[in-house]
């Protein structure tokens, strides 16, 4: 009996406590559900900036923005009615495309959609009637604490003069991409 292996059960318990309290220590550092949502928030910047990308490409070869239109017939592209991205095909004619199913060929093969889109939250696009200023917009979710983000956090200011409501993006559209001439 003099050559016992093993803990004793107050032994076991105070591995288990020290380990309890390290695992507490470290997720309150790593706060993992900050993390996914720093990650989904990266993914929307991302996505905007693919997304302006092709609309510049565009306009370098049309010489004016997709339309943006909602449900309104093609000679009826208002911007003050869009929720949905639709582009138009160079003919002054609107044409739907669905976010995260078709492209805008040949500028972009598939419209990324929002991450958390089952949600119901979504990226916004609205153009100016004149072709020549388009504005995008997503919601972050930790919009408070990116500096990227508009008016620390809150709705972008660009989207009231648009006749948008400052919640189209399914939650508060704090985030935004423009072309050159404007802001967010």
């Amino acid at each position: 009996m003099k050559n016992k292996k093993g803990l004793t059960l107050i032994e076991l318990i105070t591995v288990i406590a020290i380990l309890a309290v390290l695992m507490t220590v470290l997720l309150a550092i790593i706060d993992p559900v900050a993390q996914i949502q720093k990650s989904r928030d990266a993914r929307r910047k991302s996505d905007l900036s693919q997304i302006q990308k092709a609309i510049e490409q565009y306009y370098n070869d049309n010489r004016k923005y997709p339309d943006s239109t909602g449900s309104t017939p093609p000679s009826q592209c208002l911007p003050s009615q869009t929720y949905e991205i639709e582009f138009g095909n160079g003919n002054n004619q609107c044409l739907a495309v669905d976010w995260g199913k078709n492209g805008f060929s040949p500028y972009i093969s598939i419209l990324p959609i929002d991450p958390r889109a089952a949600s119901g939250t979504k990226y916004v696009y609205v153009t100016a009637n004149n072709g020549q200023t388009y504005y995008l917009y997503a919601s972050l979710e930790r919009a408070s604490t990116d500096a990227s983000a508009c008016n620390a956090g809150a709705a972008c200011l660009g989207l009231s003069g648009l006749g948008v409501s400052n919640t189209a993006c399914g939650s508060t559209c704090n985030y935004g991409v423009t072309s050159p001439n404007v802001s967010p």
